[in-house]
């Protein structure tokens, strides 16, 4: 089974923490985690990802500009809004975003 790759993004460090930690735990599953725009656009520019994730604290005009740069990077990336509330809803998020 091909391994889904995942970037969260996110300003709360602990909060990505738990994300990425909660994301790997899955088997087939990979993410990776970043704090700032810069670094996901790199990171996003060198590997293939499946599904984005928005964490909270993203402005908007930040979140408008990442979502620009990752549909001409990767059109068929799937980009996602997570704003929290539990393992069970990141989990059904990434699942919905796979259909």
């Amino acid at each position: 089974m091909k391994k889904v790759n995942i970037l969260y993004i996110g300003r709360h460090l602990e909060i990505l923490q738990t994300v990425i930690r909660l994301i790997n735990k899955q088997d087939n599953w990979q993410a990776q985690g970043v704090l700032k725009d810069e670094e996901a656009k790199a990171i996003f520019a060198a590997y293939n990802f499946d599904i984005v994730l928005l964490g909270c604290g993203i402005l908007e005009e930040e979140e408008t500009a990442l979502r620009s740069f990752f549909e001409k990077q990767q059109p068929h990336c799937r980009i996602v809004q997570h704003y929290g509330g539990g393992s069970g809803l990141l989990t059904s998020e990434i699942l919905l975003a796979l259909e």
